[in-house]
């Protein structure tokens, strides 16, 4: 089959696959809507059913996609800046910044958008830590910026760990459920989306120079490209989208780990078609595992992140199987 014939076709089923993840979060929950409630909810009609559908089950889906595509999207930036099969949207110490901010927030008793803002600013001041730390006054280097933020993840973890301890208990539940990844509290999601679509929008005018990137810095830079504007813009999109997926949903792991990784095995390495696939994968990973977490063990709910874990960790472990040479 031709490649872009391929491609067209993978890129096919990804939208209708994320179309029916939205199908099936608008229906599923602690009670089951017909689907034709969900259109008519969806449409305006007053079916008996549009509050809970309009107001509760579509904007967390909405969020879930907007936040599994942002994951997966820096993760495939990540993987082509780092040249790191495991390089994901954590490794530079993002996620750990955010949770320090909002592990203070939650101690302080400050409200949602109070965490949400700590949480942007301590994943924002993270990338700027990481980033002056990792540029200095010598070459930026892929080993030099990825210790950079491993040191700094460790560093924050050490903090949230320290927050965690002297955390009154009635605090406990809520600052785990966030580490873990947690989509009940978010706000209006269309923020995210808006964001997820200005950053594929920023990424794919680099594809080319990606694809590029990806052999090799020394033939990146034979063949014209500008690596260390190419570095600087990549390392800017992907930690910006980062801090915004986990200021929205708090840490939720794998999803940019695994999700470029089986879009690469579906169409290739061309980040062409490779970043668009991802964040559609990506968002219709999330929005699943969320619609999983409302319902497996209904009316209670689990932390989204650890059902993303559950599917992330057997799916990562066949493919380092299947490629152990």
């Amino acid at each position: 089959m031709p490649t872009r014939r391929r491609a067209a076709l993978v890129l096919s089923a990804l939208a209708l696959l994320g179309g029916g993840s939205f199908v099936v979060a608008l229906a599923v929950g602690s009670f089951s809507v017909p689907l034709a409630d969900v259109v008519g909810a969806l449409v305006g009609e007053p079916v008996e059913h549009a509050a809970i559908v309009r107001d509760l089950r579509l904007p967390r889906a909405l969020a879930g996609f907007a936040c599994g595509g942002l994951l997966a999207l820096a993760g495939a930036l990540m993987q082509v800046l780092l040249r790191n099969p495991l390089a994901d949207p954590y490794v530079l110490g993002i996620s750990g910044g955010a949770g320090v901010g909002a592990m203070l927030a939650i101690l302080l008793g400050l409200a949602t958008a109070g965490i949400n803002g700590f949480a942007f600013l301590g994943a924002l001041g993270a990338m700027l830590i990481v980033f002056g730390l990792a540029h200095g006054d010598g070459a930026w280097t892929q080993t030099r910026l990825l210790l950079t933020g491993v040191i700094v993840a460790a560093g924050c973890g050490a903090l949230v760990a320290l927050m965690l301890s002297i955390a009154p208990e009635h605090k406990l539940r809520g600052m785990l459920f966030w580490l873990m990844g947690d989509l009940s509290q978010t706000g209006a999601p269309w923020i995210a989306l808006a964001i997820l679509a200005a950053a594929l929008a920023a990424a794919l005018p680099f594809a080319r120079e990606l694809n590029l990137l990806a052999r090799g810095q020394d033939t990146a830079q034979a063949l014209g490209v500008d690596v260390k504007r190419l570095r600087y813009a990549v390392y800017a999109i992907a930690s910006l989208v980062t801090a915004v997926a986990v200021t929205s949903a708090g840490s939720i792991g794998f999803v940019g780990l695994v999700v470029p990784h089986l879009v690469r095995l579906a169409i290739g390495n061309d980040q062409r078609l490779l970043l668009p696939a991802s964040v559609l994968a990506g968002g219709a990973l999330l929005t699943f595992a969320d619609t999983l977490a409302r319902t497996v063990v209904a009316p209670q709910q689990l932390p989204v992140g650890v059902l993303t874990a559950l599917i992330g960790v057997p799916v990562f472990l066949f493919l380092l199987a299947r490629h152990r040479q």
